[in-house]
């Protein structure tokens, strides 16, 4: 459960690095940020309401729902909101740091699902959908993650979310980035055994 809450709250972390770089948004939050224009809720809210509504698309793939999920699907919301409320990353002043938080922040979204990931309590909403692609295609993950980013992009555009040169950065990062961190600690996600709730 340490690893689950530590990774959660590092997957919260980095996407709260990748906003403060201000150079342009996750596809996610891109997403998260339409969401909260169409609705009146808070950006954590949005990534709440995601998560469930990802929830029920893996339950129709049949993937099991374990505690990671639940507290995935809860947590990260929570800890975003808690985080922009107290103030706790620094803004970027210049392109330099800008890029710098936004590869330290790629970088800390992917320790964070390997951590949360391996935890073996369930795969979190969004990673619960890479890892059930990955298994059905036998793609690799970093392509099936590159492709879900894309998706969440095109929809949190269509809904008024913003993009910038750092969107196409963490647009074409992000799986890479943590396709090279699971093979750095030698993680494979079709080899984690969850366990699930029911």
């Amino acid at each position: 459960m340490p690893r689950m809450l530590l990774g959660l709250f590092l997957y919260a972390l980095g996407i709260g690095i990748t906003i403060k770089a201000h150079l342009g948004v996750s596809p996610w939050t891109v997403f998260h940020q339409g969401m909260s224009n169409v609705f009146p809720i808070s950006l954590g809210q949005a990534v709440i309401l995601t998560g469930l509504i990802i929830v029920v698309l893996n339950y129709l793939f049949k993937e099991k729902i374990g505690l990671g999920t639940l507290l995935n699907m809860s947590l990260i919301g929570v800890f975003i909101d808690w985080l922009f409320k107290l103030n706790l990353i620094p803004n970027s002043t210049t392109m330099v740091t800008g890029i710098l938080m936004l590869v330290s922040g790629m970088f800390t979204i992917a320790i964070a699902s390997w951590l949360y990931i391996g935890a073996g309590l369930g795969a979190g909403p969004r990673d619960g959908l890479m890892v059930i692609l990955t298994k059905k295609t036998n793609k690799p993950v970093g392509l099936i993650r590159a492709l879900i980013e894309f998706a969440a992009l095109m929809l949190g555009i269509l809904m008024g979310g913003k993009v910038g040169i750092g969107t196409a950065i963490l647009v074409f990062g992000i799986g890479p980035i943590i396709q090279l961190t699971f093979k750095l600690v030698r993680f494979d996600v079709k080899k984690v055994e969850h366990r699930y709730l029911g």
